[in-house]
């Protein structure tokens, strides 16, 4: 679980501040598959500041990152990645948000995950997948043949009932 409390803001005169999340709902906890434990662990031991106050992510020289550090940092990531060119970071909030959508997450759900405080925000934020779309449409034609299942079985119920059969008893 992470627990997100804070966000580093870079302002117009170049200043970095910490302050709290646009919204009340983005100070939230996050849950996150056990499996990433490890990537997780290795990168605080590493890359991010120590304490409860040390920052996840910190500059070339171990201070505040400054949007333009990261800027190149992602850069070199999205090349090692093999990654395209026109993905932009702020785009892995929105496939996170598909990825939860898939798992089964409600919108409620997704909206406490993401720290947003409308569904509007939410859905934005939460895109169709054509494996997705084939997954609803397959769930759709179970419903549909189960539909037409209990209605033909309903009607042959009704149609031996008024129907006495050969014998006419």
């Amino acid at each position: 679980m992470v627990l997100v409390r804070r966000a580093q803001s870079e302002l117009q005169n170049g200043t970095l501040a910490d302050k709290a999340p646009k919204v009340a709902a983005g100070v939230r906890p996050v849950a996150f598959p056990a499996e990433l434990v490890p990537e997780l662990a290795h990168h605080l031991e590493h890359f991010a500041g120590t304490g409860q106050d040390g920052h996840l992510f910190q500059g070339p020289r171990g201070g505040l990152l400054r949007r333009s550090d990261f800027r190149d940092d992602w850069t070199a990531a999205r090349t090692t990645a093999g990654v395209s060119g026109d993905v932009h970071f702020h785009g892995l909030r929105h496939t996170g948000n598909t990825l939860a959508s898939s798992a089964g997450a409600s919108t409620r759900e997704l909206m406490t995950r993401m720290g947003h405080s409308t569904t509007r925000a939410a859905l934005i934020c939460q895109h169709m997948t054509s494996d997705r779309d084939q997954h609803i449409a397959g769930k759709l034609g179970e419903m549909i043949r189960q539909a037409r299942g209990d209605r033909k079985d309903s009607e042959k119920d009704s149609e031996r009932g008024s129907d006495p059969g050969p014998s006419g008893t």
